[in-house]
């Protein structure tokens, strides 16, 4: 029951750091990159559909990205679904193919990033801490019906708590990595 209970956990934190690194990878830096904007959703003939299924997308240059869409009647929607997205650069259509060209980031808009990168951060915290709640009622439950033993509990307990530790540092990490890269000039 307990290992159960902590492979669950873990499965449901490394799903989590997952989803952290995303978000990382469309945060802005000193260079383009394609996690800006793959992630978008575009009205595709009226279903939301996330960019990166509807598009080549590359950097054939370090402040430059490049969408090429499969479906040519898509570039409208694709343009559109940028826009609003406030990336911080303007598309410019181009044949049959979309190039952003990202500017120099300034200080300010460097401050404003770090400040989002911080949100994600707390956000990714939030998401583990509500995973070993849930973990550790789960074992709180299976003690009161009698399940497992006060002394699994506290065994249990005490590993969800590592695991979470474990997770909060690899976190932490990743958002100093970011915060440095995001300053580097």
């Amino acid at each position: 029951m307990v290992e159960d209970v902590l492979k669950e956990t873990r499965h449901k934190m490394k799903a989590t750091l997952g989803v952290f690194e995303q978000d990382l990878a469309g945060l802005r830096s000193n260079r383009a990159s394609t996690g800006l904007v793959d992630r978008l959703v575009v009205d595709y003939y009226g279903v939301a559909s996330e960019l990166r299924s509807l598009a080549n997308i590359s950097t054939p240059e370090p402040m430059q990205i490049l969408i090429r869409p499969f479906d040519s009647g898509t570039i409208k929607s694709i343009e559109k679904a940028i826009m609003e997205a406030n990336i911080g650069a303007r598309p410019s259509v181009d044949g049959g193919q979309i190039r952003i060209n990202m500017p120099q980031l300034t200080r300010e808009r460097r401050m404003e990033l770090i400040k989002v990168l911080h949100k994600r951060t707390e956000d990714a915290r939030i998401s583990l801490r509500n995973i070993r709640r849930s973990a550790i009622d789960d074992l709180k439950e299976f003690e009161n019906e009698g399940m497992i033993s006060e002394d699994d509990l506290e065994r249990g307990e005490s590993e969800v708590q590592k695991t979470i530790d474990q997770f909060m540092t690899q976190i932490d990490e990743l958002t100093k990595a970011k915060e440095k890269e995001m300053m580097e000039v």
